[in-house]
């Protein structure tokens, strides 16, 4: 035991060596790998959230990324203080800046917008004096290239407000007023004296509304109720006049919301829905450049060596909503123009759904017209072999009516021989001196209570062999096997049989044709009395019973016959299988088909101590 101890202890201890090894190693990686990484910090202007600069940035730092061959530590810092003209505030920054990065140079610094390309160019023999320095997303005009130092570079771009305007006068040709946002901050008092200046020669074509001396609500107002024939130029809106700043373009598109008159700017970093569009800088092609200029710079060229040209305008581009909304042809559009966010049609949106659609439409329709034809000639073959059935069905009643006849002879006989004896008692009483007419009276009413009897006994026979159309009505089943037990009682007797009937006392509401029903019942029962022709009279059964079965009607028949062969169990209701010698096989098979068209189900089993039991189910009436 103490062995095995030392050798865990002895274990363990390589394993904690070869951890912290591996932990040392990973350090020293890390630490190799952060050695190498390039240090480069963005300077923003007012903040990294304010429009247009944070699109810059954000697209610089990623194309950067992109370009280079090693990774890249980035920081960020924003000129809080440019939203004024508090100069003072700039001091502390700067030795903050110092002390933050004395110990660790930077490797590039970049400037995004004219307030940091301002703060650096104050302060560059006091901060950073040998770090390379890239000035962008920059007019040219806000950069003192007389003072740029070897390590400084500048990717500047030619602000054209003229080409700006003359661009919304051929798009809206009729336009009399243009109402200029700008905002209060130094940079931005800045660009109203340039914009004054560039649009001077347009002094007597239109009238321009400045709104650097409204708080942005009030400009919101004033937006809503432009008159007519006017357009909106949207510059800066960094700080408005009440000192309230705006980041993003949360301010553009509330006043897109109100405006009454449709929106022109000039950058691409303004193109998200609330402008109608125009002539502006492309922040993928700027930020193109510079990301290349500052790889070149991180590979080791000097920054002033690398000269770039002012980026101009690229080509017109337009919003298709704004254009609908303020009803704006596209003809008026300058040559080279891009429509952007066009609603395709409903044809070019949905253009392989629809043909599937259409596709599918037509295979319905060929397949309900398939169907519909099919269905008539299904239709038609049900109704000729329902008449087929009901023929066959009527031939059948005939053979059963041959049977019963000498039970309905023997029934109708009664009725007739009581009337004739009735008959010649009352002309006897008739040719007495001194009739009794109450005797009388007896006689007659029992001559007309027998011709009753046999005019029912044919009205039953006739009911039986009358040829019908396949009628469905409301019916009680008791009733209807009441009644076809009556009728067979004759045959009954006369064939030595007992008929028993146990009716339920609930009522078994069904539809059904009477006289088939009737027919189905009278083949059963004959067939039990044919089956039971060798069977001791004192057993010569026949029991019919009625029941209610969760939601259905069921009839039996049974009878203490021979039964059915196990192995024909199945075939007793196939057409032209019999048992009998002189049967057509047909009577069971008309039965199953009549239940079938009631819906019903029909089936046959031997009973433990002899003979056969049919079984017949309908769904009730609810």
């Amino acid at each position: 035991m103490g062995t095995r101890h030392s050798g865990l202890a002895t274990g363990t201890s390589h394993l904690c060596m070869i951890c912290g090894a591996l932990i040392i190693l990973c350090g020293a990686i890390n630490y190799a790998m952060a050695a190498d990484a390039k240090r480069v910090m963005f300077l923003h202007s007012f903040g990294p959230q304010f429009k247009p600069w944070s699109d810059y940035a954000r697209t610089i730092r990623a194309e950067t990324s992109r370009q280079a061959k090693w990774s890249i530590d980035f920081s960020d810092f924003s000129l809080a203080g440019a939203r004024s003209d508090d100069r003072e505030s700039e001091a502390p920054l700067v030795q903050y800046l110092r002390a933050l990065y004395l110990r660790e140079p930077l490797d590039l610094i970049i400037a995004v917008g004219a307030p940091a390309a301002s703060f650096i160019q104050r302060h560059r023999s006091e901060l950073f004096l040998t770090t390379p320095m890239i000035f962008t997303a920059v007019d040219r005009r806000r950069v003192d290239y007389d003072h740029l130092s070897e390590n400084d570079t500048v990717v500047a771009v030619n602000h054209d407000f003229a080409a700006i305007l003359s661009t919304i006068l051929q798009v809206l040709p009729d336009t009399k007023t243009v109402a200029i946002v700008n905002g209060v901050s130094p940079n931005e008092v800045f660009w109203h004296e340039e914009i004054q200046r560039q649009l001077a020669p347009f002094a007597n074509r239109v009238v321009l509304k400045w709104y650097d001396e409204l708080p942005f609500v009030d400009i919101l107002k004033d937006a809503a109720k432009l008159p007519p024939h006017s357009a909106i130029l949207w510059h800066l809106m960094n700080v408005d006049a009440a000192g309230v700043s705006h980041e993003e373009n949360e301010s553009l598109n509330a006043l897109a919301s109100v405006a009454s008159a449709p929106i022109f700017s000039y950058d691409g970093s303004f193109f998200e829905g609330a402008l109608v569009g125009g002539p502006m800088f492309s922040v993928m092609e700027s930020s193109a450049v510079t990301a290349n200029v500052a790889n070149r710079i991180l590979s080791g060229e000097r920054a002033g060596d690398i000269k770039t040209r002012p980026i101009e305008f690229a080509a017109p581009r337009f919003d298709w909503r704004q254009l609908q909304r303020f009803g704006i042809s596209e003809s008026n559009l300058p040559p080279g123009s891009t429509v952007y966010f066009r609603e395709p049609t409903i044809w070019e949106r949905y253009s392989w759904q629809i043909a599937s659609v259409v596709a599918v439409l037509l295979i319905q329709a060929g397949l309900i017209t398939v169907l519909l034809r099919e269905h008539r000639r299904r239709k038609f073959s049900e109704v000729q072999a329902r008449q087929r059935m009901a023929e066959l069905a009527h031939v059948n009643r005939f053979s059963t009516a041959g049977e019963l006849t000498a039970s309905i002879a023997h029934e109708i006989n009664q009725p007739l021989g009581a009337i004739l004896t009735n008959a010649e008692t009352a002309d006897a009483i008739l040719q007495s001196s001194n009739p009794d007419i109450a005797e009388l009276k007896d006689i007659v009413k029992d001559i007309l209570q027998d011709d009753r009897r046999a005019g029912e006994v044919i009205r039953r026979m006739r009911s039986l062999l009358k040829k019908a159309p396949f009628e469905v009505k409301n019916i009680d089943l008791n009733d209807l096997v009441r009644e076809t037990v009556e009728f067979l009682s004759a045959l009954a007797i006369a064939r030595t049989v007992e008929l028993v009937s146990v009716i339920t006392p609930d009522a078994l509401p069904i539809l059904g044709d009477r006289i088939q029903l009737q027919q189905v019942i009278l083949n059963l029962v004959v067939n039990g009395i044919d089956a039971m022709r060798d069977t001791p009279s004192e057993n010569r059964i026949i029991s019919i019973r009625t029941s209610r079965v969760e939601n259905s009607a069921q009839l039996s028949v049974s009878d203490r016959g021979s039964g059915i062969p196990e192995d024909k169990l199945k075939e007793v209701f196939v057409p032209f299988f019999t048992s009998k010698a002189e049967g057509m096989g047909m009577g069971l098979s008309i039965a199953r088909t009549i239940i079938e068209a009631h819906h019903g189900l029909i089936s046959a089993k031997n009973r433990d101590h002899g003979g056969a039991t049919f079984r017949i189910r309908f769904p009730l009436v609810q």
